[in-house]
């Protein structure tokens, strides 16, 4: 997979309080092109952080109904990948560039 195709399908890791707690059980999150198909998160996975993926599920979000100005209005929605590493791989998402 091309260093271009591998940064367009993985967009930003996901970090909240869930993220972390699914951290210490080997398991990231990452916002993802929405297009993206599982395969195509765990061939850019392995190849940007070189590790092995054991399971990779996605799920849509849909954006929030906010208001401004008493119009209303929404968010716009993501596209998320959980990936599940195999024994003994870990990823630092939170390292400073």
């Amino acid at each position: 997979m091309s260093t271009e195709r591998t940064l367009n399908t993985l967009r930003a890791p996901h970090i909240s309080e869930k993220s972390a707690r699914l951290a210490e059980n080997n398991q990231y999150v990452f916002v993802v092109a929405p297009e993206a198909t599982k395969a195509d998160v765990r061939a850019a996975v392995e190849h940007l952080f070189d590790v092995k993926v054991e399971e990779v599920n996605v799920v849509n979000t849909k954006g929030k109904v906010k208001s401004f100005r008493n119009r209303a209005g929404n968010r716009q929605g993501k596209r998320k990948a959980y990936v599940r590493l195999a024994d003994g791989h870990t990823i630092d998402v939170s390292a400073k560039a």
